[in-house]
């Protein structure tokens, strides 16, 4: 297979490689030379037309985009070079570069889970192409449990989402934490699926694969998600969007609009390690794990189809590894 679509030097790109993983949220996407743009765009076409989930696509497109991004910035290429786009051999050593960079080089040093991340994006992108997966390894995960937030952190949490005004940005806020749900599962919600009764009720969680579970709604989310219900009778869209969170022209709130609200509190909360919905959704796990509940219970709750997912809470933690070492004798 050939390829008409040339790597562009980096004095074409419209960014410099140390650009390239700077770009704040909320930011307009790292631009590319034009056939990349397009190329880029072939690749979102075909994506439109699988089952993959929304938020699956979205991230894959992400990932594809910086990596071509930082071909176009770091790749010049001599006359006899391969194109790393069109060659197996070449394609393979550019990956391995940018494993190298994003791990290692570049201005912002991601971790393994992003780097794997990146790397399956790129090989779905070579299998539509016809280009086919990069024979690359992947890095082993580390062997601790997901980031979660620690005791103090989800007291200030609770206490910063309550001086929201809001009801909509208050659920929102808490049903990462009270109901273990993705931010992509967040804003699918309907109207339908907050399902109660007199005395208890429950959560109808659409998840990947669009694969349904439900979980209880928690005591201290059910009178927020009243309150809005109530609340959403009055905004634009309320009698023909079926969707539970709105945005202000009535339409369903994006994933993105979701996780701006979740990041401003997060900055009015103050706390030292910023928590996103995926946080969040980890602290929910961690506290059902370390709480002797049944693995099997926390994967259905999850969402997870594989109980080796749900067993990484019990893994050690940062803290648990320094609280440790208090069992040490010292001579004072």
């Amino acid at each position: 297979m050939t390829s008409e679509i040339p790597v562009p030097a980096a004095a074409e790109s419209d960014e410099s490689a140390s650009e390239i993983t700077k770009r704040p949220p909320g930011a307009r996407p790292t631009g590319l030379p034009g056939d990349l743009t397009a190329l880029l765009a072939g690749y979102a076409a075909e994506l439109a037309g699988t089952t993959l989930s929304a938020e699956t696509c979205r991230t894959y497109i992400s990932r594809v985009r910086q990596y071509l991004a930082w071909l176009a910035a770091t790749h010049r290429r001599r006359p006899g070079d391969q194109d790393p786009l069109a060659a197996p051999k070449a394609r393979d050593f550019a990956v391995r570069d940018y494993r190298r960079w994003l791990l290692h080089e570049g201005p912002i040093k991601r971790s393994v889970v992003y780097a794997n991340s990146a790397l399956t994006a790129i090989d779905d992108f070579g299998l539509r192409r016809g280009l086919g997966a990069s024979k690359i390894d992947r890095d082993d995960l580390p062997r601790q449990a997901p980031r979660a937030l620690e005791e103090k952190a989800r007291i200030r949490w609770l206490r910063a989402v309550e001086q929201v005004t809001s009801p909509r940005d208050r659920c929102i806020a808490l049903i990462p934490y009270y109901a273990g749900a993705r931010i992509s599962e967040v804003v699918r919600l309907d109207v339908g699926d907050v399902r109660r009764s007199a005395r208890k009720g429950v959560l109808r969680i659409y998840g990947k694969g669009d694969k349904v579970r439900e979980v209880p709604i928690h005591a201290k989310l059910r009178p927020g998600l009243e309150q809005w219900l109530t609340e959403r009778a009055a905004w634009p869209g309320a009698n023909t969007s079926p969707a539970l969170f709105l945005n202000t022209k009535g339409g369903r709130l994006s994933a993105r609009a979701a996780g701006g609200i979740i990041a401003a509190i997060a900055e009015q909360a103050a706390l030292d390690d910023d928590p996103t919905a995926h946080v969040l959704r980890h602290t929910f796990a961690t506290s059902l794990v370390r709480g002797k509940t049944d693995l099997v219970v926390v994967a259905e709750l999850m969402g997870h189809s594989r109980l080796d997912t749900t067993r990484q809470y019990s893994l050690p933690t940062e803290r648990d590894k320094a609280d440790a070492l208090n069992h040490l004798t010292t001579d004072h």
